[in-house]
């Protein structure tokens, strides 16, 4: 039986300012939830956002809230052994609320594999994979600091594929600062931007062509998440790869984003899907209609990546890697064993549920009081 829910957010300042086209990050809140089972099992998951209301509609505050007052008491009292059970009735009641419907059923698959003694992945019907290539995203804006940062996660065997966060400039002053980061990077690892929506069409056919001429491998939500169709022209005028982040919240968009044929790649994201089972949906749907997959992050914690190393790890092809460095990026960590990143890959953990156990102390000296 599902006796308590709680909600904790967590204020964890970043490792360095991280600039997207909607926000500049200098603190990433974790929003973690505990579901404690009569049966005396423990199951954890997250719900962490980007740039909280300029990014999406949801908040820290607000899946908090939404969670402790609307979503929880739902809850109380289910079979803990029976997730399916507990979230269909939540998203028959709830409306949108998507991270915090992921954050719950994370921790109820969490809690379920836990009782079962093994890895979650194997409740998503298997792992094909032990571990994830991880990109790692160049987001201080300089050009010099992106270029000496790339060839330490070089020399250190961290990462060898590399997002740009751009948008926030001019179109030709983000291409030239991405042209001399692939210049200086050369053919030893791949180049990447990613947009947030920033461009209007007519500069994404402008920005893209001198993108795709100096070898830039993917081009991640060049315009509003809304405007399917001109995401669909570019993706026809150009042969570099055009990837769907934004524009993809659950299985229904990636149906109508494969019905526009207007991407050739999907982002695959857990909280931008409601949950690790509907993510499992949008791959399914990209599998058959020959679109790629990328693990997407929303610079969760080790909760959050964990969980969307789990669904990864059942992908029989992931063409385009993941983006899974969250916890790379901030300054604490609150699990007891931080998550293990070797020779430019993740590993995903093998351990029961989410193999990865919760530092109680840490977490209570990173709480919003």
């Amino acid at each position: 039986m599902i006796q308590h829910i709680e909600t904790f957010l967590l204020d964890v300042p970043t490792i360095r300012p991280h600039k997207l086209s909607v926000a500049t990050m200098n603190t990433q809140t974790l929003v973690l939830v505990r579901i404690r089972c009569a049966d005396g099992i423990v199951g954890w998951g997250e719900a962490t956002t980007i740039g909280g209301l300029n990014y999406g509609e949801e908040s820290p505050e607000s899946i908090k809230v939404n969670i402790d007052t609307h979503i929880a008491p739902l809850l109380i009292g289910m079979d803990a052994s029976q997730p399916a059970k507990a979230m269909a009735k939540i998203r028959k009641i709830i409306q949108g609320n998507r991270f915090a419907k992921c954050a719950l059923e994370t921790a109820l698959l969490d809690a379920q594999a836990r009782r079962l003694n093994v890895p979650l992945s194997e409740l998503l019907g298997g792992r094909v994979r032990d571990t994830l290539p991880v990109a790692w995203t160049l987001a201080s804006g300089d050009t010099a600091k992106d270029i000496a940062e790339a060839e330490h996660m070089l020399d250190i065997r961290r990462h060898r594929i590399f997002k740009l966060k751009i948008g926030l400039r001019s179109v030709e002053d983000d291409v030239a600062h991405v042209l001399a980061i692939k210049r200086a990077l050369g053919e030893r690892a791949s180049v990447r931007v990613d947009v947030n929506q920033a461009w209007s069409e007519s500069e994404a056919v402008r920005g893209i062509a001198k993108l795709e001429d100096g070898g830039i491998d993917l081009i991640e939500q060049p315009v509003k998440a809304y405007n399917t169709a001109a995401l669909a022209r570019l993706k026809h005028r150009f042969d570099v790869a055009i990837m769907a982040d934004e524009a993809l919240h659950g299985p229904c968009d990636a149906m109508a984003l494969a019905h526009h044929d207007a991407a050739d790649v999907f982002a695959v994201k857990i909280t931008q899907s409601g949950g690790l089972m509907p993510a499992l949906e949008v791959a399914t749907v990209a599998r058959l209609s020959g679109v790629g997959l990328y693990g997407g992050t929303m610079l969760e914690g080790g909760i959050g990546t964990a969980a969307t190393a789990h669904v990864c790890s059942t992908f029989a092809d992931l063409a385009w890697d993941t983006e899974l460095f969250g916890p790379l990026l901030l300054t604490q960590e609150v699990l007891r064993e931080p998550l293990v990143y070797r020779d430019f890959e993740l590993q995903v953990p093998t351990g029961p549920g989410l193999g990865v156990e919760i530092d109680t102390d840490k977490l209570r000296s990173l709480q919003r009081k």
